[in-house]
């Protein structure tokens, strides 16, 4: 005879919470997890996959990192290898780096990101994801770049000035080339902004088309930043 599945109390009254209720989920995980400990796995891993999600989707980042490797670990040991219609493995590696790129901790982003992609080399979230952590290696380039650019806006300005006050009341006939020098000087702050932005890009594609040829090719044994 059919016996229907019996859940506990507690794994009942996380049932009744709102599937986007993450604050009331973190609330009842901290209240019970002496209680959660000690559910039948089924339930526990149920309630244990909804607070660390619930804790990354609310920004605790510290605290997600404190709590996701344990379902990464959990899942392995128990070869869970698709969750309620996903890859559970996956997603938690991704949020994992996401964490760790919020709370500044982009070489160890860019690491687990590595591990996802030697899984799936086209995994375009994670390629594009790496490219964001492998930018943030470049820093002086952009900085020096923009700082360039301030000063030649401002020697624009002063030389507006000194055209306006001085060239074209007094020295009309040098008016012309002082509009083209004050046009020339703006024109080149404006290319260096861009060249920063895109010089700084070019060198995150560059590492990680370097890093997704090796692992296509099956060479590969480091992440960018380790190279």
């Amino acid at each position: 005879m059919f016996k229907p599945r019996y859940y506990s109390k507690i794994y009942r009254s996380f049932l009744t919470l709102e599937e986007n209720a993450f604050q009331e989920v973190i609330r009842f995980f901290e209240e019970n997890e002496a209680v959660i400990q000690e559910l039948d796995f089924d339930e526990y891993f149920d309630v244990l996959v909804a607070y660390v999600t619930a804790l990354f989707e609310v920004g605790a980042y510290k605290e997600h990192l404190t709590m996701v490797d344990v379902v990464i670990e959990t899942s392995i040991l128990n070869n869970i290898s698709e969750y309620r219609g996903e890859d559970l493995f996956r997603r938690m590696l991704f949020r994992k780096a996401a964490s760790l790129y919020h709370t500044r901790q982009f070489q160890k982003a860019e690491h687990v990101l590595g591990e996802l992609l030697r899984m799936d080399a086209e995994d375009q979230g994670a390629i594009l994801f790496m490219k964001k952590c492998l930018r943030t290696h470049y820093p002086q380039i952009r900085s020096n770049a923009h700082a360039a650019a301030v000063f030649l806006f401002l020697l624009t300005a002063l030389v507006i000035a000194v055209e306006v006050l001085l060239i074209r009341p007094f020295y009309e006939m040098h008016a012309k080339t002082v509009e083209t020098s004050r046009n020339s000087i703006f024109a080149l702050g404006i290319l260096l902004l861009i060249f920063g932005d895109v010089y700084h890009r070019y060198l995150a594609e560059r590492e990680v088309r370097g890093f997704l040829r090796a692992v296509r090719r099956g060479r590969v044994e480091k992440t960018p930043e380790n190279d």
